[in-house]
């Protein structure tokens, strides 16, 4: 591009315009009063994103204003005032997709995901939803009856919602699914967020086809709605497709659904929404965000041209979102909404204790590892941990270890069982396998009988004692064994560390979930505008392009 205008003095000016896009059809009417020319008013003229952006020349000064109105050039006359760039206002409800606000009563395009334990929290979702945005309860590992009190608190804090409760994919124990289903379906719990699912199961079928109804104008009307986490396209299919014949028939002949809402089903996509989950904390495929959103959404239009669903399946993204520049990077390549999951365990209103908040407030990107999963841990499947200021993820990998080359507990050599006990489980093998014992003659005494044949199992079933509860130890805060803490944590935690410091955002004790939101969007809406102002010409100094958490700048 030819440069237009040089600085005739650095001291005094801002901006450089190197563009040659403007229009000679129009011009700018209003009072040179309004017109900023210092660096702190420019900087609120382009935060001030709900108003139009005017960037003006006048007597060899580059000017900046939200104020005053376009007008059709009159030639006769010769402006002293020359209009180089007009952009219109750009609020944060217009990034990603209508469709998605409206269908879930949305303030904007956000949501959190579920975080395991209750780690996404009652009080992180009420105090979402109290904002009209969208937070997913992390409902994995709990208790029917914790659960059950879940859905109660929330219903009771939220009775037209905005809210959302996990169901996460529990292959070697099904009726863990089924007793969420259940209490899902008894309570009309309306949105799901299905997660780790590796393929379709009954339970999720279920729960979407019970929901399905037809509305006076005989249009198919979906109660349960499903917002399904992938990072796989061969998952992705299955969840983008309509429900599986053979399940549908299974579950008729059950008496859990009607023949109506079968065939019903079978027109219908499995989920609403897919959210394409690239590099997050917890369960992850560490897939790259820029690769696998496209791939997504190829695949969604090629499945949309086979069913030509009446509403079109969404494609929103989490994992890595986590600053402004991630949050517009998504809504540029396409994306539906965004989902933030790490950065929201550091919050107020986490399940976390406060020892975990502090050591993810500290965290830098490269402080994460890959961890065997206590869910899958025999299948060898691994999530996402932080690394710094705890010893779990070489921990449970050393467990992993012992139980790829071994096939009991007895064929560990001793020195190597005495050194897990006293580093590791701080009490004997044995030990452990009896509050194993009393635990599955409650919960679960066809697996225990499983086990007592099977030394293998056995001793998979004695190595997730301590990945179970190391967890939890860190959402209760265990005293003496924060060294142990399993916190699921993906990079973005520390690109959002990084991004924050030196605001307020930086005190944990000031990271409420709904400020986060607000910021992380109100921040790509004013990044839009900058964008916007650089493709037409505008050089910005990179002072103007970062935006800064300030509680100053939140929406009402």
């Amino acid at each position: 591009m030819t440069n237009i205008n040089t600085l005739l003095d650095k001291s005094n000016n801002y901006l450089q315009y190197c563009g040659n896009f403007t229009t000679q059809a129009q011009t700018w009417k209003g009072s040179l009063d309004c017109v900023s020319f210092d660096q702190e008013s420019i900087k609120k003229a382009f935060l001030t994103t709900h108003k139009p952006c005017y960037i003006l020349r006048t007597a060899g000064k580059i000017g900046v204003t939200n104020e005053g109105y376009l007008h059709p050039v009159d030639n006769t006359t010769s402006e002293q005032i020359e209009l180089l760039i007009a952009v219109p206002p750009i609020h944060t409800q217009q990034l990603g997709d209508p469709n998605f606000t409206s269908f879930h009563g949305l303030k904007y395009a956000y949501t959190t995901g579920a975080m395991a334990g209750g780690i996404a929290s009652e009080e992180m979702v009420i105090a979402l939803g109290k904002e009209k945005l969208l937070g997913s309860f992390g409902a994995g590992g709990l208790s029917p009856e914790r659960l059950e009190a879940a859905i109660k608190r929330i219903q009771e804090a939220l009775p037209n919602g905005p809210y959302a409760f996990n169901l996460i994919h529990s292959p070697s124990e099904p009726a863990i699914e089924r007793r969420a289903v259940d209490l899902y379906l008894k309570y009309g719990v309306r949105t799901l967020e299905a997660s780790a699912f590796l393929d379709l199961t009954p339970n999720i079928v279920y729960y979407r086809a019970a929901g399905l109804s037809l509305n006076a104008a005989n249009q198919i009307e979906i109660k349960n709605k499903v917002i399904a986490k992938i990072s796989r396209r061969e998952v992705a299919t299955k969840f983008m497709q309509p429900a599986p014949a053979k399940m549908l028939k299974e579950l008729v002949d059950q008496g859990l659904i009607t023949e109506l809402q079968a065939s019903l089903a079978a027109k219908v996509a499995m989920a609403d929404d897919i959210t394409v989950e690239a590099d997050s904390g917890g369960h992850t495929d560490n897939r790259p965000l820029v690769c696998l959103l496209p791939s997504m959404l190829a695949l969604r239009d090629e499945i949309q041209a086979q069913f030509n669903y009446e509403k079109p399946i969404r494609i929103g993204v989490g994992g890595g979102i986590a600053t402004p520049q991630s949050a517009l990077a998504a809504f540029m390549m396409g994306a539906a909404y965004v989902v933030t999951g790490s950065i929201n365990q550091s919050c107020i209103e986490s399940g976390a204790c406060q020892h975990t908040k502090q050591l993810l407030a500290q965290a830098e990107m490269a402080d994460v590892m890959m961890a065997p999963a206590a869910d899958m841990f025999e299948m060898g499947v691994k999530l996402q941990v932080l690394k710094r200021g705890t010893l779990f993820p070489q921990r449970a990998q050393k467990l992993f270890e012992l139980y790829r080359n071994y096939d009991s507990i007895d064929d560990i050599p001793v020195p190597e069982r005495q050194k897990i006990e006293k580093q590791i489980f701080r009490k004997s093998c044995a030990e452990v396998w009896q509050g194993t014992v009393d635990y599955l003659t409650q919960k679960n005494p066809e697996k225990l009988a499983r086990a007592n044949s099977n030394p293998k199992m056995k001793m998979a079933l004695i190595f997730r004692w301590y990945l179970g509860l190391s967890s939890r130890w860190s959402n209760s805060g265990e005293k003496g064994r924060e060294i142990d803490y399993q916190i699921w944590c993906g990079p973005a935690m520390g690109g959002f560390n990084d991004w924050v410091r030196g605001s307020y955002l930086s005190e944990v004790n000031n990271r409420r979930v709904v400020d986060v939101a607000q910021h992380l969007m109100i921040g790509a809406a004013f990044l839009y505008r900058i964008q916007n102002l650089k493709i037409q010409g505008l050089q910005i100094p990179d002072y103007y392009t970062q935006y800064v958490p300030n509680s100053s700048t939140l929406e009402v």
